[in-house]
């Protein structure tokens, strides 16, 4: 290409550039007072946000926080009915988790509400609040599968228990992930299913060796496999 060709097609460009950048500023006067007005709701949305968090949720997330302390005392003392409606002085879970559901302490407390009731025989109360509880923990998200299998167990719906076992083993946690498959290989047993039953206790065996359920779990295996 010549050197003429060259500065022709460069000024072609440049052309092309001023006339994208005068059509933007074209557009920009045209539409001041709209771009103006959409930048002022987006920094109202964006203050809105900020004070509402930090003046609403923040004091009512740190007021639950407080709140949930006395309702957990009862429950690591075994005294579920105090830990589900309170002592007439501090609130149970129930009274948190309806006035504070949107927080985090709120949200947990329906955990609780839900393992209180497995302790006191309402199974079917169990479930219906473990089955809408959901969390990121998976320790407690375990706990919270376990509890259902438990529940469901007490029912004599042992399928349901066995869904619930499974899915609270599924959590590779070394604190929890033995207990529950533990309690799976039983619910196996109990449908009849001794090679799933032995499959379960045999995972505890490999992969959970250090667990205090690994140190008996040979006769289970036995047990099992005679069935």
């Amino acid at each position: 290409m010549s050197k003429q060709q060259k500065g022709a097609h460069a000024d072609e460009n440049l052309e092309h550039v001023e006339s994208a950048l005068s059509k933007t500023e074209h557009f920009i006067e045209e539409n001041q007072n709209i771009l103006t007005t959409v930048a002022l709701v987006v920094i109202a949305i964006v203050a809105g946000y900020y004070g509402l968090s930090k003046l609403y949720f923040q004091p009512l997330e740190n007021n639950a926080q407080k709140q949930i302390f006395y309702a957990q005392q009862y429950f690591e003392q075994d005294s579920f009915k105090l830990a589900l409606n309170g002592d007439g002085i501090n609130p149970g879970f129930i009274e948190i988790m309806d006035e504070y559901g949107s927080t985090k302490a709120g949200k947990l407390s329906a955990f609780y509400v839900g393992v209180s009731n497995l302790h006191l025989g309402n199974f079917d109360e169990a479930i219906s609040y473990l089955g809408d509880f959901s969390t990121d923990d998976e320790m407690i998200a375990a706990t919270a599968a376990g509890a259902m299998g438990d529940a469901y167990m007490e029912l004599g719906q042992t399928e349901k228990a066995i869904s619930q076992y499974k899915k609270a083993a599924s959590f590779k946690n070394s604190l929890t992930a033995p207990t529950y498959l533990m309690k799976l290989g039983v619910a196996y047993e109990a449908a009849n299913n001794k090679d799933e039953a032995v499959k379960a206790y045999t995972t505890i065996k490999d992969e959970y060796k250090t667990s205090t359920e690994a140190r008996q779990i040979d006769k289970y295996i036995t047990r099992a496999e005679l069935k």
